[in-house]
């Protein structure tokens, strides 16, 4: 599958090198905004009170305001009640779908590299499938080509971690995939809405 297949043409940003998959801060965020508080209250609210427990109130305010938009992106307040509510791997997984609604990275390396192994039943993985995933990028797009090693070594870095936060690998040095469930109210949500080509990051195929 060609990474020119995915998503809807919007820009690769490298940015998830400061907005990662900020589990925590999304859950607390998730829950005020089931509590109905506007995007300006939430924010305010976690400011105020240092909920992320973050060092400066600058660094909270901006992961609040990233946490915000990355809900609002997914469109579907049943899904933001279950990053709030549900169990953690349950929740986990559909904050994976917020990133990969917002970061077309994250949407391309999920369907392109970790949906085809699931389709291929090849769990193999190793740093090689993240390289070859970015050198193909490189080839791809213009942008992504100026990226600096330096930057490219911190996406592959992320994209790692969060297979790890999602049990998709068993730590950072793992060398294979493990069989992932997809809940079956992220299933439903993608399935109701336009984004059924997602399953197979989830390794859902029927």
């Amino acid at each position: 599958m060609s990474v020119k297949q995915i998503g809807s043409g919007c820009p690769y940003k490298a940015s998830i090198t400061r907005e990662p998959f900020l589990f925590y801060e999304m859950r607390t965020t998730a829950k005020l905004m089931m509590d109905g508080l506007s995007d300006d209250e939430i924010v305010q609210r976690i400011v105020a009170e240092n909920l992320f427990q973050y060092p400066t109130e600058r660094s909270v305010k901006r992961m609040a305001n990233a946490c915000v938009k990355r809900l609002r992106g997914m469109d579907d307040m049943t899904l933001v009640n279950a990053i709030a509510t549900k169990p953690m791997d349950v929740s986990r997984q559909v904050c994976l779908y917020a990133m990969m609604k917002e970061h077309r990275l994250i949407s391309d390396f999920m369907l392109t590299v970790i949906g085809e192994k699931y389709r291929t039943q090849d769990l193999s993985f190793g740093k090689i499938d993240v390289n070859t995933f970015f050198l193909r990028l490189q080839e791809q797009d213009d942008a992504v080509a100026t990226w600096s090693e330096q930057t490219v070594q911190k996406l592959g870095q992320v994209i790692v971690r969060i297979l790890v936060d999602n049990e998709y690998l068993d730590n950072t040095r793992a060398n294979h995939l493990n069989p992932v469930l997809i809940s079956s109210t992220l299933e439903n949500s993608l399935r109701a809405g336009n984004d059924a080509y997602m399953l197979p990051a989830f390794n859902c195929f029927s």
